[in-house]
């Protein structure tokens, strides 16, 4: 069975030097969040995970979810430990004081997340979408609703679900056909059929609230004629407790390539009850709430998997001996060396590293962003960081999965013939981890998303905020020797992406097809970047923690090292990338279907 060991130091880390959470006093409720507290509840969980979660991952794996008579089961341990997942508290910890949360900031939640993620993704997902829907309740919904629904979705008494999707319309939610009919009281009556519904039934809790969008008899065509519903498996009464079982019914599992232990189902509503979430026609609205702070979670998937793959990987390397090193023997007690004198083996390793490291840095900075939208007293610099936090959202969510699954495949291929074999979990981590690249919208369109929403429609007004970051931070630091070689890598990358932005800008409003063209390399160069700009911050903090003669002297050398591979393994792609968006985007553009 793989093992893993949570990455708490690197976790303090971010938190208290880099991100420097203790003194974010301007953001309402991080007084009463001081480093002793963040350390226990880390701790708390990564206790949790490993020993709770992380046995049960080859579990559900294995067994998968069953459908009998209608009900769905869940795989063999996974009742108890969410049960132990609710009374632990575990369920609470980011959400609203006022509905039974903990109140913590999201920079905290995203690590523990990652935690849930890298020992038991599957597992993890209940929960997961249980405070998206959560979210999107709490942002649009009424007070009733909030009094009806928000504290047993809190305490993860009940579970939460995202319905979108339906067969003939993927992405796009124009074609979505489930109607609604009010009925009077504020209740509407929903019917139609939704797929690929993931957590859409099981046994862990008694009741299920589904968020379902669907349509009006009076809405215009296109996503603004689309409604958001609450639509609850059992009925709820008037004092709280549980009625008749609703119009809703699992018609199938999927059978899918990974995540096994979640369900994954389709739902049928057959004039279910259901209650407006916001406003009549303002539904994707609302679900988009629900979307943004579930786009966050499948970027943590994309890190935890690939951290937990890399960490077995790294293990294995260490003990498994296979020839000899190139410059000579390494090891002449033993019949060979360790496949880590390899330099292949080490150049997986490393990039697996250098991303994994980088990527949560981010998601740390998306998570800060996210929280500073929602508690910083400023106005201005709450509506700044919500355009920062859009802006990279589809950049965390696409080039996270993306690059967080290749690191998955190089675990996999640093085990050789061994990876390929179930009992050793590399293959597992491979096909859970794939999923994260196409639901909660493909990576493609959070490319397409990134390109023509967060770049051209405003302007680049969202970039020129993380440029006005970006350039002093290289302008302060250009003079320091010790940080030359980062910030060189850095102002390379900054100036590709900055090239290539500009070459969008200019073509695409001759040939708009430019735009998805050339998104998916742009996504890529601009999240290379944004990994070189965090690990030039984590360079800062540990040039500045060894000279002022901070302890853990190693853990800072450490991640100068990794800084410098990473602007010399990664950072230098975004050359090759600019140079794809230029010169094969146009290209793409002029092929007819016969050239195919």
């Amino acid at each position: 069975m793989p093992t893993y060991q949570a990455p708490l130091r690197d976790y303090q880390f971010i938190l208290n030097e880099l991100l420097t959470i203790n003194n974010k006093t301007e953001l309402a409720g991080f007084d009463e969040v001081d480093s002793e507290l963040v350390d226990a509840i880390l701790q708390g969980v990564a206790d949790f995970t490993t020993e709770v979660m992380l046995p049960l991952n080859g579990v559900g794996d294995i067994q998968g979810c069953k459908l009998v008579d209608g009900k769905v089961i869940t795989p063999d341990g996974f009742k108890d430990a969410y049960q132990q997942y609710v009374d632990n508290g575990w369920a609470t910890l980011t959400s609203d004081p006022d509905f039974g949360g903990q109140g913590l900031p999201e920079v905290v939640g995203v690590f523990a997340t990652e935690m849930n993620t890298s020992t038991n993704m599957a597992f993890a997902m209940y929960p997961g979408l249980t405070h998206g829907a959560y979210a999107a309740i709490h942002a649009h919904g009424s007070d009733q609703l909030k009094n009806k629904y928000l504290e047993k979705l809190v305490s993860g008494e009940w579970t939460g679900t995202m319905n979108l999707t339906e067969s003939h319309a993927g992405t796009d939610l124009a074609l979505l056909r489930t109607k609604a009919q009010e009925v009077g009281d504020d209740t509407y009556t929903i019917s139609g059929e939704k797929i690929f519904i993931s957590s859409g039934d099981h046994d862990l809790a008694e009741n299920i609230v589904h968020l379902v969008l669907a349509r009006l008899p009076d809405a215009p065509a296109g996503v603004k004629g689309i409604s958001l519903f609450a639509v609850p498996k059992f009925l709820v009464d008037d004092d709280g407790s549980l009625g008749a079982q609703n119009g809703v019914q699992t018609a199938a599992l999927e059978h899918k390539m990974g995540i096994h232990g979640n369900s994954t189902c389709v739902m049928v509503f057959d004039g279910a009850l259901g209650e407006l979430i916001g406003e009549p026609h303002q539904g994707l609205r609302a679900m988009f709430t629900m979307m943004n702070e579930a786009r966050l979670g499948v970027a943590v998937q994309g890190l935890g998997v690939s951290e937990i793959a890399y960490q077995n990987a790294l293990e294995y390397a260490k003990e498994r001996i296979q020839g000899r090193g190139l410059s000579g023997v390494k090891s002449p007690d033993k019949a060979a060396d360790s496949i880590l004198v390899h330099g292949d083996v080490r150049r997986m390793l490393m990039a697996q590293k250098t991303f994994n490291e980088g990527a949560r840095a981010l998601l740390g900075q998306q998570a800060l962003w996210i929280d500073e939208s929602h508690r910083h007293q400023d106005a201005a610099q709450a509506t700044n960081a919500a355009k920062l936090a859009a802006l990279f959202t589809p950049v965390a969510k696409g080039f996270v999965t993306d690059q967080g699954f290749k690191a998955c495949v190089d675990a996999q291929q640093v085990f050789g013939g061994h990876g390929y074999i179930h009992e050793w979990g590399m293959e597992q981590f491979v096909r859970d981890s794939r999923i994260a690249m196409i639901y909660e919208g493909t990576n493609g369109v959070q490319a397409l998303d990134l390109v023509g929403r967060k770049l051209l429609a405003d302007g680049g007004a969202a970039l020129t905020l993380w440029s006005d970051q970006l350039k002093p931070f290289l302008a302060e630091h250009m003079g320091n020797e010790a940080m030359k070689e980062y910030i060189v890598a850095l102002m390379d990358a900054s100036t590709d992406l900055e090239k290539a932005t500009h070459f969008i800008v200019a073509n695409a409003q001759k040939n708009p097809d430019i735009i998805g063209a050339a998104s998916m390399p742009y996504m890529q160069i601009f999240g290379i970047t944004a990994l070189a700009w965090m690990w030039s911050r984590m360079a800062v903090v540990s040039l500045d923690a060894i000279a002022s003669g901070q302890g853990d002297k190693a853990f800072y050398e450490n991640k100068l090292r990794g800084a410098k591979f990473y602007m010399h393994y990664w950072a230098v792609q975004t050359r090759s990338l600019r140079k794809q968006v230029e010169a094969s985007s146009q290209l793409l553009t002029e092929f007819d279907e016969s050239h195919f």
